[in-house]
């Protein structure tokens, strides 16, 4: 696992191991395909070469070097069979996708899906479209609510013992709707511990991250990586 600062991270949520009741699950698909970026890539607004380009998409992630891994939410074949995927994209606006080329890809697929209710303050991990595991998490305060919408893991960092948010902090493509800064960083939500921030499990106080149980985090970290999907929900 990558160690990397907490700066570049606003606090989320924290919860326990423990078993926690909870209402009934909205639906998760069983499977998410993700492509593996090979090189960075010019996602576009169309299929199309000559589209406008949206964002350019660096092959590794910032903060460990791991390789970008986004979901795949659409494909579709060009002009003179040029492959192109339809991609969820990291960074502002929040939830916003593009059209890369297939080529200088690497397509797998991920059976992990995390849910956060930021209604009920949990966390739920699914695999293969089954709830295994839920959180009782820290959301965002009113004044710096956690981002809804669909979203997907960047990379997993290993922080120092002092860092805020340690042990582990999944780093997540949504951005604050509030803070377009935060300590240093771009104002990035992650799911990270409760070291060095504190919080009480179940409340709503933190700046847009949600905070779990270290221990949450310990358990998470060993199976959850780039392009895994996250949907955060009210």
């Amino acid at each position: 696992m990558p160690a990397a600062s907490a700066a570049a991270f606003a606090v989320l949520v924290a919860g326990s191991t423990a078993p926690v009741a909870v209402a009934a699950a909205p639906p998760v698909r069983p499977t998410q395909a993700v492509a593996v970026l090979l090189e960075t890539h010019a996602a576009r607004v169309a299929p199309r070469g000559s589209s406008a380009v949206v964002q350019i998409v660096a092959a590794r992630r910032p903060l460990t070097g791991e390789r970008t891994v986004v979901p795949v939410i659409g494909r579709r074949a060009g002009a003179r069979g040029v492959r192109w995927l339809h991609v969820l994209l990291p960074g502002r606006p929040n939830g916003h996708a593009g059209w890369v080329r297939q080529r200088a890809t690497r397509l797998t697929h991920t059976r992990w899906h995390i849910v956060v209710d930021t209604s009920s303050r949990r966390v739920s991990v699914y695999r293969s479209g089954h709830r295994i595991r839920v959180f009782r998490a820290v959301v965002g305060k009113p004044a710096t609510p956690t981002p809804l919408g669909a979203f997907f893991v960047e990379e997993a960092v290993q922080l120092r013992s002092d860092d805020a948010g340690a042990p582990f902090a999944l780093a997540l493509s949504a951005r604050s709707d509030v803070l377009q800064e935060f300590d240093g960083g771009p104002g990035q939500i992650a799911l990270h511990g409760l070291s060095n921030v504190g919080g009480v499990l179940g409340t709503a106080v933190s700046h847009g991250c949600v905070r779990i149980a270290d221990e949450a985090t310990r358990w998470l970290v060993v199976r959850i990586g780039p392009g895994v999907p996250v949907t955060i929900t009210r």
